[in-house]
């Protein structure tokens, strides 16, 4: 029979690079403890969401991979190193991205050729909200590798090492995708101006 587990003491500072307390979260969510668990999908949460948000192009299909990834981590767990809960977990929502575009791709080609066209021709808008939603569009033209590796990159700070570890590609295949990702927005948003 499952209890709850006792309080714990107030946790000591976070390490520098934050795997210590992610150890003793992920020591105590593999003993049941719900909380740690919780405290660990926050710590994570938005940073996943922004990501996934990215990859698959809205909020709602973002929400849907996150809580699917960390189902499936906390249903794994006790196949993680306490110390990479980061990087373990990254990479689960890397591969539900990867798994939900590929299944949701066949659907969104039936998209008419008008309106592919008129996201295409979507002259340069002048507020932010309008900015961030070319952005958007430009990132959604790039292939999925370059679309990851750019997010992975330049929006999550991660090194090339870290990237090749969540991915499971070659740091110098992700230096090509990022080049090229970063080359292709040039052109696209370039010629938007």
């Amino acid at each position: 029979m499952w209890r709850p587990a006792p309080p714990s003491p107030p946790s000591s500072p976070p390490a520098p690079d934050g795997a210590a307390p992610d150890r003793e979260l992920v020591v105590r969510a593999r003993s049941g403890d719900l909380d740690a668990f919780a405290a660990l999908v926050g710590a994570y949460q938005e940073r996943f969401i922004r990501y996934a948000r990215h990859m698959l192009g809205n909020r709602e299909d973002a929400e849907e991979a996150v809580q699917d990834a960390f189902i499936r981590a906390h249903r794994a767990l006790d196949q993680c190193d306490p110390a990479r809960f980061g990087a373990w977990s990254y990479r689960i929502l890397v591969n539900r991205c990867r798994t939900q575009a590929r299944r949701w791709r066949w659907w969104r080609q039936g998209a008419t050729e008008i309106e592919h066209a008129r996201q295409l021709g979507v002259p340069h808008p002048s507020g932010d909200a309008a900015w961030r939603e070319e952005i958007s569009h430009a990132l959604a033209r790039l292939s999925a590798g370059q679309r990851e590796a750019f997010l992975l990159k330049h929006v999550d700070d991660m090194s090339y090492e870290e990237m090749s570890t969540v991915t499971g590609v070659s740091v110098p295949a992700l230096k090509m995708r990022v080049n090229r990702a970063c080359e292709r927005l040039r052109g696209t948003l370039g010629s938007a101006e």
